[in-house]
């Protein structure tokens, strides 16, 4: 027998998510983009001829609806806070002495995570149905940026499996490297005005009020963290990780647990060598107690928990050429020399200008165009 639209519908919702699951969780693609958009295309003209069959959590839901007017705030169940940064590996030592000591002497074991250069959104799932997705704002409020979040193909619409009844899961939105240059690049040519970093152009696309501008880039997304779960999760951090994976969000590759401070401090080396490879922005690792135990007996500060440290690496340095300088001139008459550069990415920014600040700069660097 035929298939009826309903079935046909169904199906291709079905092969829709698990192919979005290969791609954007598991990295094994088996159909080309092209594919994809084929069957997207199916499924969105069965739809428009059965509209009584749409669904909120169906793939072409994903496209964009209907502009808002406004952003509504939104309380979050759990603070979403702020981590402490170091530049120091002796101050990742002395993390963990403290953590250490808190803990009575008891072992600890630690779960790294490339840190994004993107914008933290908190995720809420409810009986496995994504209801609703918000900016970390002031980390007890943020906006409510459930339209544009759903147009993140990265992020599931529907859980995979037998999800917990209600689950939140804090996480990374970012813009890759090469969808930002391939944007600006338009832009260029267009005639407007480029963006000056990937993490500003992802918090932009998140604020648009059209959802069919946040399709329109190509943005990505990886889980790092925990709201609220009922029921809840495994003590482990990185097991809680594995079953996120399965229930179909994304987790960074490079995440790592070891089982002391100086494989850590091994770790965070290691990524260092690779991070300049990688399709998207990063600027250091954070390091996190595995033991959801252990991180509720230390608690936190006002600001930030006391079981996790960022470590941020030095900036990033790179060459190119002088091509120009010229004189800008402030408002009391200060002359500032700006140098002209032949542009340059590094530290997810393209670079193609910078102040010299004065003539005895210029003088000290013995600064000639075309150096």
């Amino acid at each position: 027998m035929p298939e009826s639209a309903q079935q046909r519908i169904a199906r291709l919702r079905e092969e829709l998510d698990r192919h979005n699951y290969l791609y954007h969780v598991l990295d094994k693609p088996e159909i080309s983009d092209r594919e994809f958009d084929r069957l997207m295309q199916e499924l969105i003209d069965l739809e428009r001829q059965h509209p009584e069959l749409v669904t909120p959590d169906s793939p072409t839901q994903r496209v964009g609806g209907s502009p808002i007017e406004g952003f509504k705030t939104v309380t979050h169940t759990v603070r979403m806070m702020s981590i402490d940064n170091t530049y120091s590996a002796d101050e990742v030592r002395a993390f963990d002495q403290r953590v250490r000591k808190a803990l009575g002497g008891a072992a600890v074991r630690y779960v790294l995570e490339p840190k994004i250069d993107g914008v933290a959104v908190s995720l809420r799932y409810e009986n496995g149905l994504l209801i609703q997705a918000a900016t970390r704002g002031d980390g007890q409020r943020g906006d409510d940026i459930t339209h544009n979040v759903r147009t993140i193909r990265a992020i599931p619409l529907r859980l995979r499996a037998a999800p917990p009844r209600v689950l939140e899961v804090r996480g990374e939105i970012f813009m890759p490297d090469a969808e930002f240059q391939r944007i600006n690049r338009q832009r260029q040519e267009a005639g407007e005005e480029v963006f000056a970093n990937p993490r500003n152009f992802t918090a932009g696309t998140l604020k648009q009020l059209d959802p069919k501008v946040t399709a329109s880039r190509k943005l990505g997304f990886y889980a790092h963290g925990i709201g609220q779960v009922d029921p809840p999760p495994p003590d482990s951090y990185l097991d809680f990780l594995g079953q996120l994976k399965s229930l179909g969000f994304p987790i960074n590759p490079h995440t790592k647990r070891v089982d002391s401070v100086d494989a850590a401090l091994a770790t965070i080396a290691a990524f260092a060598e690779v991070r300049g490879k990688l399709p998207y922005a990063t600027d250091g690792m954070v390091v996190k107690v595995d033991s959801l135990a252990q991180r509720e007996a230390l608690g936190a500060t006002s600001k930030a928990p006391r079981w996790v440290i960022a470590f941020k690496y030095p900036a990033e340095r790179v060459q190119t050429v002088l091509n120009a300088v010229d004189w800008q001139v402030g408002k009391n008459g200060t002359l500032t020399p700006v140098a002209r550069l032949a542009p340059v990415f590094v530290a997810g920014t393209t670079v193609s200008n910078a102040t010299l600040h004065n003539i005895e700069q210029i003088q000290r660097l013995d600064l000639h165009v075309g150096d």
